[in-house]
């Protein structure tokens, strides 16, 4: 049995932080780790069934870190402030003799001492913390550099005043400063941080916090997390509805566009389906609850976005593995940067100064910050528009889809065919053929299956052996033993038809009955799907069950160019697999589950098949094709920000550690420099949320 959780993490300061996490994590047998410093978060699966929940938090606590279950996807909240007002109180002070217009101390120093103290090692112990841990597990972070680098100008400054130097300088300004900068930038970090994850914060207040309920005791208000399956729920006009259920009575029409993105309002009545947090904007409604609490689809999707924001693109690779060696070999640089100092300037420490400056300004956050906060903010904001990556791989790899395959019934149709015209052959009656079809269609889930359920008017007969071959339709036995055979024309009765509509056929023992004929519908935005999908560089082939003709009516509706017909599902997978680009594949049928597995991103539609939804990597809730153009024009837009924070990330490193190793930079402005870089990779990825399709 497989162990998958998630832990909320703590402590964590830069990118090594998760990193070490994860090393330690995935030394234990049989444990797979992903840390995402962004969302603060580790996805765990364990093979070992020695491995036990309590195992890990203590592995992590051994490492130096907190951790704990993950009840909410909300990342938790910290009072970051109250220790950053303390050191700027103490620090402020401290800077006066900057702004001096002769540079003097404007301070005794023992009284610069005494303010610095408290700074360095009350509101800067974490740091110590961070940094023995860091070094006692064998790695090192940001912690390790600002602990270095404050202790070094705290000490010189310490020694000076303490044997009285008075013509040598002191840098208890830079200390005391750096801290407080590096508070201040974990800050407002974290605040931007949580804003990344706004999109489930959003969705779990979508649910209401009581139902109107029908008891024998009338109705009363019930709180949510009292409510069970079977429960009746009365929902009037303006409010929210508080379950997944059935309507019973009543009509009206419902707002699903929090959880689809679908902005026209859907007509529910009698035996519709309705679903917690969408809203009733008309009429009134008695629904009989099937899912409550943690078991509605909204409850579903926030632990399919968390677990997609928690993961890690493939494009995050490169980062993690520069972050795991960055702090090391920016100790190094320091060293290096002392001694070259020493050696030009004949000054030991201004040789301190320049490698305390390179030490600041190298903290590797912005770097590990880069790739996750983008991600995080791009499933959320899908996910706000009806489309759920299933992980951060699949929004990546969308992005450079070269081809997308699109079934045709259920994908550019409305999947709700109309049987339109019944041939029956010599001694058949249309009724008789039509009844003998949905008597066996009965334990089909094909949307054709459905629409000859819907045209019978008689009794359905009883059927013994009912088997389904994909591609090609069902067959069974009758009372009397005679096998029925209902299906494609080539499989289940050859008959001389050009119609462009689907042909259904009936058999008995081997010989054709008739013919049903059934028309399905283009979807409205299907043209303009195809149309945009093309214009975006994407070649859109249609592959369809259907014969050629039926296959042509609707590919020349749609702009479509390149089709085939008659294709069985180990088809449509073949043609994939043989293609030498990145193809997509978009379905919603049991019969496209192989399809959508052969294909580099594949795509379900919402109201589609549950195997079909399992198999694919993105499922969109409002069943339009536009919503494949929406996905792939996010992922390019998502792609692009993580590439602008990898430069910006990588730029201000490789410009700001050679400033500093030459005195360029003063330690109090690497410390600003290292604050705002952090900041600002996090703002340039909240600009996603403005993201409109």
């Amino acid at each position: 049995m497989t162990l998958q959780i998630e832990l909320q993490l703590g402590g964590m300061t830069c990118a090594a932080c998760a990193a070490r996490i994860e090393k330690v994590l995935n030394k234990q047998l049989g444990v797979v780790a992903a840390v995402n410093f962004a969302t603060e978060t580790a996805q765990i699966s364990s093979s070992n069934p020695a491995i036990t929940t309590e195992t890990l938090i203590a592995t992590i606590a051994g490492a130096g870190f907190s951790a704990e279950l993950a009840d909410t996807p909300a990342l938790p909240e910290k009072n970051e402030f109250i220790p950053l007002a303390f050191a700027a109180l103490l620090s402020l002070p401290l800077m006066a003799s900057m702004f001096s217009m002769d540079h003097s101390e404007l301070l005794p120093r023992w009284l610069q001492m005494l303010l610095a103290t408290p700074v360095q090692f009350i509101l800067g112990w974490r740091f110590y913390r961070g940094a023995y841990f860091a070094l006692k597990n064998g790695g090192a972070n940001m912690d390790v550099l600002v602990a270095l680098g404050t202790s070094m100008a705290f000490a010189l400054s310490a020694i000076v005043t303490l044997m009285g130097l008075h013509e040598q300088h002191v840098y208890f300004e830079a200390s005391a400063m750096i801290i407080t900068l590096v508070l201040a930038g974990k800050w407002l970090e974290g605040r931007a941080k949580k804003k990344t994850s706004s999109a489930i914060s959003e969705l779990l207040n979508l649910q209401p916090k009581t139902a109107r309920v029908e008891s024998s005791e009338g109705i009363i208000d019930m709180a949510i997390a009292q409510l069970k399956p079977g429960d009746i729920v009365i929902v009037r006009h303006g409010e929210i509805i508080a379950v997944d259920g059935l309507v019973l009575e009543g009509q009206a029409a419902v707002d699903e566009s929090m959880l689809t993105g679908e902005s026209l309002p859907v007509e529910k009545t009698i035996g519709s389906k309705v679903f917690a947090a969408t809203k009733n904007s008309s009429g009134m409604l008695k629904i009989r609850a099937s899912s409550v609490g943690s078991k509605t689809q909204l409850a579903e999707i926030v632990r399919l976005v968390a677990s997609a924001q928690g993961s890690k693109a493939p494009i995050q690779r490169l980062a993690d593995q520069i972050s795991g060696v960055f702090v090391p070999i920016v100790a190094g640089i320091a060293l290096l940067t002392f001694a070259l100092s020493f050696w030009y300037w004949g000054s030991a420490v201004t040789g301190l100064i320049h490698a305390v400056a390179v030490l600041v300004i190298a903290c590797p956050c912005a770097l590990g910050l880069a790739t996750p906060t983008a991600i995080s903010v791009g499933i959320g904001r899908a996910a706000q528009h009806g489309i759920l990556f299933r992980n951060a791989a699949a929004l990546e790899l969308a992005g450079k889809i070269e081809m997308l395959v699109v079934d045709k019934t259920g994908t550019l149709t409305m999947g709700e065919a109309k049987v339109i015209e019944v041939i029956c052959q010599a001694g058949q009656s249309s009724e008789a053929l039509l009844q003998l079809a949905a008597s066996l269609e009965q334990g089909s889930e094909h949307p054709l299956a459905r629409a000859i359920l819907a045209a019978n008017t008689l009794p359905l007969l009883p059927i013994s052996g009912f088997a389904a071959e994909p591609g090609c339709g069902v067959s069974g036995q009758l009372a009397d033993g005679s096998e029925i055979k209902v299906g494609i024309p080539s499989w289940a009765g050859e008959a001389s038809n050009t119609s462009e509509h689907t042909t259904v056929s009936v058999s008995r023992n081997q010989l054709l009955l008739g013919q049903i004929l059934l028309a399905d519908t283009v979807r409205p935005s299907s043209a303009e799907a195809v149309s945009r999908l093309q214009q975006m560089g994407i070649e859109v082939v249609m592959l369809s069950g259907d014969k050629e003709n039926t296959a042509a009516a609707i590919a020349n509706a749609t702009g479509i160019q390149q089709f085939y017909g008659l294709m069985r599902p180990q088809d449509k997978a073949a043609f994939i697999g043989q293609q030498n680009k990145v193809v997509a594949m978009v379905g919603d049928g049991v019969n496209d589950a192989p399809a959508l597995a052969a294909a580099a991103v594949s795509f379900a539609m919402g109201k589609g098949s549950d195997v079909a939804i399992e198999t694919a990597d993105i499922t969109l809730l409002h069943n339009d094709l536009l919503a494949v153009a929406d996905a792939i024009t996010l992922s390019r837009a998502t792609i692009r920000k993580i590439r602008q924070n990898l430069f910006f990330a990588f730029f201000y490193n490789t410009l700001g550690i050679p400033l500093a190793a030459i005195g360029l930079l003063s330690p109090v402005i690497a410390g600003a420099a290292m604050a705002l870089s952090s900041v600002s990779v996090v703002s340039n990825s909240l600009l996603l949320r403005r993201w409109k399709n």
